[in-house]
């Protein structure tokens, strides 16, 4: 089978399902130009994306709570499929992915999309800091690695097929009902104004338009925040934290070295 062209999509906070996406979807072709990106971190496209049975979408989002994150659902609603290959990848921070996997997977084919592979990755927890890290660094160069392969395996599977009737969409991990999401508290980082030079990275790269310039100081919405940290990691002053006591448990529970696990 041949196909014409390979779609990323993703929404990519802190930048760990970007990474893992671009370097699946390079490895299902010889050629990068021969790749459509389409980044959901900050907004969705205004009209409705269709594909067709020539594309394959490669499709990567975070694990908030062993769930897909919510904003990251309602985004992909804006592509539609057509009998279209996918292969869906979730992002988690070694903790669990739990059923994140099978919801993105029910979501893509709901979309009309037919997930014929599917990858938990490990990326470094949002929650995550210097003195107490959970899966520091991750995706590192050997999920780099595992993450080609993967891309690799998925093209000699497409290629040997000769007819669509073959594709039958993967089975992953996961079951339904999915684990209940927790209730949104209202949170946010703490800005600390003597460190801040109100560069405002962080209020351009907020992926819920979260953050802005109020009387001259910047200021985090808790109602609006989804708590992913971009705003933290990027912060070129290091002005901005996110104090949990989470982050403590994360570090003490879940610091042990897992691996990506694949369904094809």
């Amino acid at each position: 089978m041949n196909i014409e062209k390979i779609n990323t999509i993703y929404f990519s906070p802190t930048h760990t399902s970007a990474k893992i996406c671009c370097d699946v979807a390079k490895s299902l072709v010889v050629k990068d130009e021969n790749i459509i990106d389409y980044e959901i971190t900050h907004e969705a496209p205004k009209e409705i994306v269709s594909f067709s049975e020539n594309d394959i979408a490669v499709v990567a989002v975070p694990t908030y709570g062993g769930r897909v994150a919510p904003i990251a659902i309602e985004r992909l609603r804006k592509f539609k499929g057509s009998k279209t290959l996918a292969v869906a990848i979730v992002l988690y921070g070694n903790r669990d992915y739990e059923d994140a996997l099978l919801e993105l997977c029910d979501e893509l084919s709901e979309l009309g999309f037919i997930p014929i592979a599917g990858g938990a990755f490990i990326g470094e927890h949002s929650y995550s800091r210097k003195n107490m890290p959970t899966a520091e660094g991750r995706p590192d160069v050997k999920d780099m690695e595992i993450a080609s392969e993967f891309g690799k395996k998925i093209a000699s599977k497409i290629n040997m097929a000769t007819s669509f009737e073959q594709f039958q969409r993967v089975s992953v991990k996961g079951k339904v009902p999915y684990r209940q999401n927790s209730a949104p508290t209202p949170d946010a980082p703490f800005v600390d104004d003597s460190l801040c030079v109100q560069c405002m990275l962080c209020v351009d790269n907020c992926p819920v338009q979260a953050i802005s310039l109020v009387d001259n100081v910047i200021f985090c919405s808790p109602d609006k925040c989804i708590k992913c940290c971009r705003c933290v990691k990027d912060c070129p002053q290091e002005a901005l934290t996110f104090n949990t006591p989470y982050t403590e448990k994360l570090h003490v529970n879940f610091s042990k070295y897992r691996v990506p696990e694949l369904f094809l």
